[in-house]
């Protein structure tokens, strides 16, 4: 059975970018919620500096968006090849 690119990239960005918005909505909503998660995309993410606006939210919420993506492409594609071959 092969998988979907296009679904797999989806769901995997829409997924990502979930965890990021609700991680930092509930950040905003009681202070100091998901601060080392927050941080460590921080890290990751440039632009995105986690200090509790609702802009920094969807900063991390779109950057979290294209990575879930490609990740989920890189993911995918490597299934479908290893289940291509067996």
């Amino acid at each position: 059975m092969r998988l979907n690119l296009k679904a797999m990239t989806l769901t995997a960005g829409v997924i990502w970018a979930l965890a990021v918005f609700l991680t930092g909505i509930a950040n905003l909503i009681w202070v100091g919620y998901g601060n080392a998660f927050l941080k460590i995309m921080a890290s990751i993410y440039p632009g995105y500096d986690a200090d509790g606006s609702f802009g920094d939210v969807i900063i991390g919420t779109l950057y979290a968006f294209a990575d879930g993506a490609v990740c989920g492409l890189i993911f995918g594609w490597l299934y479908n090849l290893f289940a291509g071959k067996s």
